[in-house]
């Protein structure tokens, strides 16, 4: 029972050590489990491609608009339409102000598909900024706003962003004169410096009284947002506004973050109605101490003050073998003056300072001086003991009043009109690959434009994954624990395939519990084990016998055991039937063995009246 119960604890921590290899690998395989994901269009699913083919055998269409559109761009043909900025970005040096970053139109590094190609920033630490108008602008009134397009840091992303701005319509609008001030109404996308990784939702709000913007921000994702920026991977990023003042934020069409324009946005989007008075002050006696000192205690008699908090140990005593004389530090008897030293202007050259050797083997070296222990008798400075304060009036705070730039904005997705989208960046790192961008108001139409575009790149890069092998090494580069891991699932197989096949050897306590059947017949051969037994017996009880002696009751009660075990044997030896080669002479081959038998039965008896006069002297 006990070996079963063990083989079935290996099983249970393989069973443990396979699922925890698999649950990491799917960690690394799928977006936090917080993430809800959208139902995806089934006709986009079984979209004019097959996902069994490999990324040699696609063949690229550019996407084109299924319904109603407002902007989109495929980067496929001539880059007709975008313009360069020629401006300088404000309030930063000469030397860098300057939107001269460079764009190149071009393929993906990896997992390219043939024929598909993207806007590509390309210079390192510079600002970048391009622009073009939309195909006609997005008014803001009963329709969503849905605005996608892809992104893939090909080299990673050490500091930098990859966000577009909506540009505000008007009639002053210059492309060329696109920089960082330029008014926009939206702001979508993925940033990240150092270990901070944001998806961007920003919309610029109008205070109807004052006729003024404010950045209002969502707030940020629930999700780890790293894996996108650092996969080398082409992502879908995609923004959802609604009518009814709600917002989605969706990666790879799951969606990320969502949430209310009125209620999620810092700062919110409309103002509180009542606000701290600015000219209302404390008052000069307003207590709001909790807790005060009992005016009431008195400081005890035997409270003394002047008592240190350490004192002399009294009781110690200076190890034996404490060299006094020796100091602890001693001239380095190696040590040389320098050949420059100048002893009018460094002075009296002396050797540097080393322990001493001969306190290495000593307890101490030096003035012995008494430790110090903790005093019993130390209270330190005696204090009141804290009440409750009776004129305790609460922590003060200015009264309020009517906030005078209070205003309701019940439907913050009317913003102001959009006509342009515009790329306005810097960045540590090159090569961040951009492509099909599309706004339109209907979800059908952003999930089609998905599939014929992001969907094929996903299915080449899924295509070209490394096997199951490279994934484990993979995984175990980011989580060397996992190393631990494979082996023991390694050798988990074999160490089971020993315990479960492997013929088990037999116990002491096995062989205890096996009792002889009685009814069976005794053969010669069992006679004579029995026989061999016994003998062995006969041997330890005679040396028992020469040390101690026997009794004469002893023998004669060790005489009649004797002769009862004789009786069984013969009364055995007639049930057992002779073989066939035994003959005739198996009548006195059973006497003979009788004989020994009753001999062996003679040392067992002495045996246990040894036992029996051991008891009588105890």
């Amino acid at each position: 029972i006990t070996g079963m119960h063990f083989q079935w604890d290996w099983l249970c921590l393989g069973v443990l050590i396979i699922s925890s290899v698999t649950a990491e690998i799917e960690n690394e395989e799928t977006l936090d489990a917080d993430v809800e994901v959208e139902d995806f269009d089934k006709q986009s699913q079984e979209a004019d491609f097959d996902r069994g083919e490999s990324s040699l055998e696609v063949v690229y269409q550019t996407p084109k608009p299924t319904g109603e559109v407002y902007f989109t761009e495929t980067f496929d043909g001539v880059l007709a339409g975008w313009v360069l900025s020629k401006t300088k970005k404000e309030d930063t040096d000469g030397n860098i102000a300057k939107y001269d970053g460079r764009w190149e139109v071009e393929e993906l590094k990896e997992n390219t598909v043939p024929g598909d190609r993207g806007l590509v920033l390309k210079s390192v630490a510079k600002h970048h900024a391009i622009s073009t108008m939309l195909t006609k602008p997005f008014i803001f009134d009963n329709k969503p706003l849905i605005v996608q397009y892809e992104v893939n840091f090909q080299e990673g992303i050490d500091c930098g962003g990859a966000y577009i701005k909506l540009l505000c319509s008007s009639d002053d609008l210059n492309l060329e004169h696109f920089f960082d001030k330029t008014p926009y109404t939206i702001m979508f996308g993925p940033d990240k410096c150092g270990e901070d990784y944001k998806l961007h939702f920003i919309f610029r709000h109008k205070n109807p009284k004052t006729g003024e913007y404010d950045e209002k921000h969502a707030k940020r994702p629930d999700v780890d947002l790293k894996k996108f920026y650092l996969d080398k991977k082409t992502h879908l990023y995609t923004l959802v506004l609604k009518p009814d003042d709600t917002f989605e934020m969706l990666i790879d069409q799951s969606v990320v973050s969502k949430g209310s324009l009125l209620e999620d946005m810092v700062p919110p989007v409309n103002p509180p109605k009542e606000i701290e008075d600015p000219s209302d002050k404390k008052p000069d006696d307003w207590d709001e101490r909790p807790k005060i000192p009992d005016p009431n205690a008195v400081k005890p008699d035997d409270w003394d003050e002047d008592e240190p908090s350490k004192i002399e140990d009294t009781d110690a005593v200076k190890p034996e073998g404490w060299l006094d004389d020796e100091p602890q530090y001693v001239p380095d008897p190696n040590a040389k003056k320098p050949k420059d030293w100048d002893e009018e202007m460094d002075g009296e050259w002396e050797a540097p300072q080393i322990p001493n050797p001969k306190c290495e083997t000593a307890p101490g070296c030096g003035h012995w001086v008494r430790p110090m222990k903790n005093n019993p008798n130390y209270k330190g400075k005696w204090k009141a003991p804290m009440i409750d304060n009776p004129n305790y009036q609460g922590i003060w705070s200015p009264q309020k009043i009517p906030n005078p730039d209070y205003f309701e904005d019940l439907h913050p997705f009317e913003m102001t009109t959009v006509s342009a989208i515009g790329l306005e960046l810097w960045s540590m790192t090159s090569d961040i690959y951009f492509d099909n961008f599309i706004i339109c108001s209907e979800k059908e139409v952003a999930d089609r434009w998905a599939a014929d575009g992001w969907g094929l790149k996903k299915l080449v890069a899924s295509a070209n994954e490394p096997g199951m092998f490279s994934q484990l090494v993979t995984a175990a580069e980011d989580h060397p624990w996992l190393w631990v891991l494979y082996i023991l699932t390694l050798a988990l197989p074999v160490g089971l395939g020993v315990l479960f096949c492997w013929p088990a050897k037999k116990t002491d306590e096995d062989i205890d519990f096996k009792k002889p059947d009685t009814s069976k017949p005794i053969t010669k051969g069992e006679l004579k084990q029995e026989r061999e037994e016994l003998e062995d017996d006969e041997i330890e009880l005679e040396e028992e016998k020469e040390n101690e002696g026997t009794a004469e009751d002893e023998r004669r009660e060790m005489e009649e055991t004797k002769r009862e075990l004789i009786k069984d044997t013969k009364k055995m030896g007639r049930e057992a039937p002779p073989s066939e080669d035994e003959g005739e002479g198996g009548e006195d081959i059973d006497d003979k063995e009788e004989n020994e038998v009753a001999d062996g039965s003679q040392e067992e008896g002495d045996k246990s009246n040894k036992s029996g006069s051991e008891d009588e002297v105890s």
